[in-house]
């Protein structure tokens, strides 16, 4: 197995998880796009840049190159993974959101929480495919 940039982190699984399901389902995080808060998606995924540690900012951008550079879906269907890409590296303790009820985090995106936000596309799509690797 191929060691990637991005390994070491906690969320790896997940991240993982993200860039195979982007290329399987495209349209579903094309989808998904529409389902976030476009300004405060905005806004968190920037602040979550900001507040990544420099060694985990390098593996966010190497992931999120993975994600541009590499797959045919459409450019919002990456956007979405890229704005969860950059969650799962930033914050540690996010990925159960993946696996959450997508109205528990719709709750949690509308009272402010970036890492909800960011995560909504994810859930969205792990709720209509429910495959995880």
């Amino acid at each position: 197995m191929t060691q990637t940039a991005w390994a070491h982190l906690p969320n790896a699984k997940h991240i993982d998880w993200v860039l195979a399901s982007v290329k399987e389902h495209p349209e579903k995080w094309d989808a998904a796009w529409g389902a976030a808060y476009y300004s405060a998606y905005s806004a968190a995924q920037s602040r979550a840049k900001a507040a990544a540690r420099t060694a985990v900012w390098y593996a966010a951008r190497s992931v999120t190159w993975t994600i541009t550079f590499y797959t045919a879906a459409p450019f919002t269907a990456r956007s979405a993974a890229r704005g969860v890409l950059v969650a799962l590296i930033t914050y540690d303790d996010c990925a159960y959101m993946i696996e959450s009820e997508i109205d528990e985090i719709k709750i949690l995106a509308k009272l402010g929480d970036q890492r909800a936000l960011l995560l909504l596309p994810a859930c969205i799509v792990y709720n209509e495919t429910k495959v995880l690797v």
